[in-house]
């Protein structure tokens, strides 16, 4: 059977998904004083979850990972945790 989706003329529109990792929040006096190989501490753990957002809606939750193959090096995205899109996750 044919993806429903498929039909969707929005469904080959690209959209730019954003990956947050974690927050900070610095005084802007510690901003001034940031210097080449300066560390800013996030307020999660390396093993946390990511949180998947377009625009400001959260649409999924994952962990990251590194790319192999053809692509390694680069960082990816496991999701593990999808939200329901008419009612969030």
């Amino acid at each position: 059977m044919d993806d429903p989706t498929d039909m969707n003329p929005f469904s080959q529109v690209p959209i730019e998904v954003t990956i947050s990792v974690g927050r900070a929040r610095p005084l802007v006096r510690d901003l001034l004083r940031l210097s080449k190989d300066a560390v800013l501490p996030l307020d999660r753990r390396v093993d946390d979850p990511v949180e998947l957002y377009v625009g400001d809606r959260l649409i999924a939750r994952g962990e990251l990972t590194e790319m192999e193959g053809e692509n390694a090096g680069q960082l990816g995205v496991r999701l593990t945790e999808v939200a329901n899109l008419r009612g969030g996750l």
